[in-house]
């Protein structure tokens, strides 16, 4: 009785998935061939925000024997936009190579937390500071796309981007290097519309490389500024971009 059930309910197993499949119909597609072009190309807009994880140094010894204990952390996510071109080569039919050199415009503020500095209240005085970056970024990425279904084509990609940070030089309390590499992973899906191919895409980016920049702290002409440039010793970097390609 028992190997009876389970029959039974495998055949209305396999019903119901052959009923969901049928379901599906097959509908007009737009644009068929252009998933088979050896080369073709697109521009991309998007929205981003920067992250950024520091490690702190502790409590720190001053020139006069006196102790500053000040933790830096971002604060708050700032949201900023992206622009760019995309070029991608066809490998195989699931397989795609891509590079999308990309501008980033974005901010994170950053909150300073002096312990041994109390207010009226007995709490931590605070500082903030804006931490602005113009990235120049130019991802390698490889793309597997699952098979087509009607107008639409998900997908899963992944690669390495390295980085440039256009932003200038000032006199705030943190500054970052010049140069950065990134891991990238997202998803994303192929929408075929009647003109043209639009992809939605969701991608994380992690830093691989600490990018403070120690030596700020002494180009810093404020010296009250420099504890707490000196606060930190490391930084890395990350991004959450969505992305609108139009091939």
């Amino acid at each position: 009785m028992l190997y009876m059930k389970r029959n039974l309910l495998t055949i209305f197993l396999l019903i119901a998935v052959g009923l969901t499949a049928c379901g599906q119909k097959r509908k007009v597609q737009n644009k068929p061939y252009i998933d088979l072009r050896p080369l073709h190309f697109g521009i991309s807009v998007g929205l981003n925000l920067h992250d950024a994880w520091f490690e702190n140094v502790g409590p720190q010894v001053l020139e006069d024997g006196t102790t500053r204990h000040i933790a830096c952390e971002v604060d708050t996510w700032n949201p900023g936009f992206s622009i760019g071109v995309l070029g991608d080569m066809r490998l195989s039919e699931h397989f795609n190579l891509r590079i999308s050199p990309t501008m980033h415009f974005g901010s994170r503020r950053l909150r300073f937390t002096d312990y041994d500095d109390l207010n009226e209240a007995g709490l931590p005085e605070e500082s903030t500071q804006d931490l602005k970056s113009a990235y120049i970024s130019v991802p390698v990425d490889m793309k597997f796309s699952a098979k087509r279904f009607n107008n639409y084509r998900p997908y899963v990609v992944a690669g390495f981007s390295p980085m440039v940070n256009l932003a200038g030089k000032d006199q705030e309390y943190v500054q970052l290097k010049r140069f950065d590499a990134m891991i990238n992973v997202g998803m994303g899906c192929d929408f075929y519309l009647p003109f043209f191919k639009l992809i939605p895409e969701v991608k994380f980016c992690y830093g691989l490389t600490n990018v403070l920049d120690t030596s700020h702290a002494d180009e810093l002409t404020d010296a009250n500024k420099r504890v707490f440039a000196t606060s930190v010793d490391r930084c890395n970097t990350s991004m959450f971009l969505f992305t609108l390609y139009f091939e």
